[in-house]
């Protein structure tokens, strides 16, 4: 087993500055768990309370029900590998991989046994006579990770192991790492800035911001259940578009209207906002619910025209921009040959799919008016 426990762990520094705030986790055993946010959040500061290279200045941690907060690195049977590598440079790809189990004094055919293993595993048999300097930043990546996987940990950590490397191989390496989960089922812990690496890899996905954990559950949980404003406009490419405005009621109807903007949404009767009346509101809405379509029903969707500011062409789809409160809007579209810019267009928005969140706790009121 290798299961992880967080009971109301900080991490305050010297000058106050508190980097985890009171996070309270469980990682079940053989769980795949990403933990994302924007840099500053927390979460790598948490990865390396949980390998024991920063130490926890309240709460407890444990590990398959033992605390861990006095266990030094060593003795955690924990594997971690950063985004930098880490390579030896004066060594060859059989040595890196090796070096830590001859530190251990382990058998050499042991060694041996362990290394070609990870090397089949990673189809880097070809790379072990070779040295950092002759291999690309994909193949020294999984050198890294064999040098884990030879170690034969409970659990996994990943530290933004793939910033290092370009898109395309950012997107073969996530596979990768995917194909090894299902092989090894163990524990794995990573950290990443990328929210789209966060939603493809993850069994569970933590979501945090200044220190906090923001929301914990699976990539189409916290895609169309997001508890707060941060996570509805950090989950989610193209971000989710964000409208302020204002619910009044008109003729024992309440309705939502953007500020000094002439998009009026007629709200369903009995639901949370009638609470809201004469209040300042946020309603966020996604890029692929808001639709060039004159063919609608108005009691379904709100509509306003706008200017086409810009077209951004990605092949099986385009998104198009506008501008909404001197902010961006984006609409998620299939390619469409009549989109131009500058045209004028009448956009559409879904009532059904629309959030509703509090102006003040940006805590969510209503979620897409269920």
């Amino acid at each position: 087993m290798a299961e992880i426990r967080f009971e109301n762990v900080s991490k305050i520094y010297a000058d106050k500055t508190v980097a985890v705030d009171n996070i309270n986790l469980t990682i079940k055993d053989k769980e795949f768990v990403v933990l994302v946010g924007p840099s500053g959040c927390g979460k790598s500061t948490t990865l390396r309370m949980l390998v024991g290279l920063e130490d926890i200045s309240e709460g407890k941690l444990y590990i398959d029900d033992k605390c861990v907060n006095k266990l030094p690195p060593k003795d955690r049977n924990i594997a971690i590998v950063f985004q930098n590598y880490a390579l030896y440079p004066h060594m060859t790809a059989y040595e890196n991989l090796a070096f830590g189990l001859k530190i251990k004094k382990v058998k050499k055919k042991e060694i041996y046994k362990r290394v070609m293993n990870a090397a089949e595993i990673l189809e880097i048999e070809d790379l072990l006579g070779k040295k950092p300097k002759a291999m690309s930043g994909g193949q020294k990546q999984r050198v890294a990770i064999g040098r884990a996987i030879v170690r034969e940990p409970k659990i996994f950590l990943f530290d933004e192991p793939l910033s290092n490397l370009d898109a395309k191989l950012r997107v073969q390496m996530r596979i990768e790492i995917a194909k090894l989960y299902h092989r090894l089922k163990t524990t794995i812990v990573y950290v990443t800035h990328d929210q789209v690496e966060a939603m493809t890899l993850g069994d569970k996905i933590v979501v945090m911001d200044k220190g906090k954990i923001q929301q914990i559950g699976t990539p189409e949980n916290l895609y169309t259940h997001p508890n707060n404003l941060f996570v509805a406009g950090f989950v989610g490419t193209p971000p989710m578009n964000i409208i302020k405005g204002k619910i009044i009621s008109e003729n024992n109807v309440a309705k939502f209207i953007s500020d000094g903007e002439e998009l009026t949404v007629n709200l369903p009767t009995k639901n949370k906002l009638e609470a809201y009346i004469n209040k300042e509101i946020v309603m966020g809405i996604r890029s692929e619910d808001v639709k060039c379509d004159t063919n609608i029903d108005i009691n379904k969707f709100a509509t306003i025209e706008r200017e086409i500011l810009f077209i951004e062409q990605l092949g099986h789809e385009i998104y198009v921009y506008f501008e909404l409160q001197k902010k961006q809007l984006i609409s998620r579209m299939k390619p469409d040959h009549s989109m131009q810019k500058g045209k004028k267009i009448k956009l559409s928005f879904s009532i059904e799919k629309m959030y509703f969140f509090d102006n003040n706790t940006e805590q969510l009121i209503e979620n897409a008016m269920n």
